[in-house]
């Protein structure tokens, strides 16, 4: 059943050899333009993070899975919010009813974040949030509990995505529309870098993209166009680029066609460093090094025969490993059918363990490097990502592609030939529609949302309202309308806010009256 061509079209042959001729120019491990890797010794010097994505139900209920994982050797948090958490509402709105808890943690008021982090050492262990329309009012929460435990701002560090021109493009959590939106993500990043400079203010997001059914090269190609327009936000912004581009991070998705991978992770590495560096005029190595996060593909995953999805995820992880990642999370088997149970959340982690200290792939920087068939792969993304790029640049940048609609098409279009490839059996999904069982099994033990969350976090909020300072919590939130309707950066009026009791969903519905909402036009997903 060999392939002609690839999931992204790339024609593929037999064999491959010296005369594919000479791969673009890669460098060295740890210079320009860091193809093969950011640092010199890679591994050898320092594993990836091992960074279990996990959140659900109550800020309790997660604080007590995220000890659990770092105990059993994880070494730092990433953490899911639920949809209406997402949506900045809080737990009692409306729009939220049926959906506390349910996809993520429920966090409304700092005493949730504080719940959160209970006993979780913020200056050694580094906290990534996958959150992006109110990302900042996220960060202001996490900060003010910094500033409660007396712990400098300087010692913290983690992510917030923040990366909401993929919200309109692929996944659909939104508030406010773009220009509002940009401003907030650039006064988060002139925030950090004057006051938490060990903190990435933004993880530019390939993995949703992917997730939506955009092929790897539109993957790369989409992902740094955001960039692109996240830079040239910040430059008009006053920000000095020199300041915040070290700390830019990005976030991609490891998918099924495990060479394909692995050369997406460099060519993606290459094409970074010389937008950088010739389009933005930044020459310093580490605004140029692409740092990044790695989730295995959610996408690739099936309910049928979930126990196949350990493979699956393991040769994802490989790849990303034998890519270059900073950072790796690793899917639970059952993630087809339910949030992962304490079980495969363990040996999801455990994957990325036996990785790093069984495998030997650890003990050589790049080990791939002058594979012809790699270096071929890699020269043909980074040529097709490169004219994707130029396509983008012509209809004026990202922000243009999305509100006109086109780079949604793109993607849905990629969406559809993939699932029809499916169908037709011409793409491969064990246990689906090759060597599928005539009877399914039962399903595995799941991890289930109690009716009793919602409930229990609305009367939690109800309580810390009746608690703070009805008058502390109105000046607050005036601050943040003013600030809003001005040009003042919104985040020191965020952390006051929230330090005074305002919630998530008091702010986003201030920021709300001041920024109006986006609609996408019709047509536009």
């Amino acid at each position: 059943m060999a392939r002609e061509v690839n999931a992204s079209g790339i024609p593929l042959r037999p064999v491959y050899d010296a005369a594919e001729g000479a791969p673009h120019e890669l460098g060295e491990p740890g210079a320009f333009p860091f193809a093969r890797g950011i640092y010199p010794t890679m591994y050898r010097g320092r594993l990836w993070t091992m960074r279990q994505y996990a959140g659900f139900a109550t800020a309790a209920e997660s604080n007590a899975r995220y000890r659990y994982l770092l105990q059993r050797g994880q070494t730092g948090l990433s953490v899911a919010f639920d949809l209406p958490t997402q949506l900045g509402y809080d737990s009692d709105a409306a729009q939220a009813r049926g959906e506390v808890g349910k996809v993520g943690v429920a966090i409304d008021s700092v005493a949730d974040m504080e719940q959160l982090l209970e006993a979780i050492p913020l200056d050694r262990v580094t906290i990534s949030m996958t959150i992006n329309a109110p990302a900042p009012i996220l960060l202001a929460l996490l900060l003010a509990v910094a500033r409660r435990r007396g712990t400098p701002f300087s010692q913290l560090g983690g992510t917030i995505q923040n990366d909401v021109l993929k919200e309109y493009a692929a996944r659909g959590t939104y508030i406010y529309p773009p220009a509002p939106s940009l401003r907030m993500v650039t006064d988060a990043m002139a925030y950090c870098a004057r006051e938490v400079p060990q903190w990435n203010p933004i993880s530019i997001s390939g993995y949703h993209i992917r997730e939506a059914g955009a092929t790897a090269v539109e993957e790369i190609a989409f992902t740094l166009s955001n960039g692109k327009a996240y830079l040239r936000a910040a430059h008009e912004a006053g920000i000095a680029l020199e300041a915040i581009a070290p700390r830019v991070s990005f976030f991609w998705n490891a998918h099924n066609d495990f060479f394909e991978e692995i050369a997406k992770f460099r060519a993606a590495r290459y094409l970074w460093a010389h937008i950088v560096r010739d389009e933005f005029g930044c020459n310093d190595p580490a605004s140029q090094r692409l740092r990044f996060h790695t989730q295995t593909g959610g996408s690739t995953l099936t309910a049928q025969e979930p126990e196949n999805n350990v493979v699956r995820v393991t040769l994802q992880a490989l790849a990303a490993v034998l890519g270059g990642t900073q950072s790796l999370h690793t899917n639970g088997k059952d993630e087809a059918l339910a949030l992962p149970t304490e079980e495969s959340a363990r040996l999801a982690l455990r994957t990325q363990q036996i990785i790093a200290y069984e495998s030997g792939v650890v003990d050589v920087v790049d080990p791939l490097a002058g594979s012809y068939y790699v270096e071929s792969l890699t020269n043909a993304l980074v040529e097709r990502a490169q004219a994707l790029i130029g396509e983008v640049d012509a209809l004026g940048g990202a922000v243009a592609a999305i509100e006109s609609g086109w780079m949604q098409r793109r993607i849905a279009d990629s969406a559809y030939a993939a699932q029809q490839a499916i169908e037709r059996g011409e793409s491969v999904v064990i246990g689906v529609n090759v060597f599928a069982e005539s009877t399914s099994a039962p399903p595995p033990p799941l991890q289930r949302i109690d009716e009793r969350v919602e409930s229990e976090q609305i009367a939690r909020l109800l309580a810390f309202r009746t608690e703070r300072s009805a008058s502390a919590v109105e000046r607050g939130l005036a601050d943040v309308k003013r600030a809003a309707s001005g040009r003042d950066n919104l985040m020191p009026y965020f952390i006051d806010a929230v330090d005074t009791g305002a919630t998530l969903g008091e702010i986003c519905d201030v920021l709300r009256r001041v920024f109006g909402v986006y609609r996408a036009k019709e047509g536009v997903a």
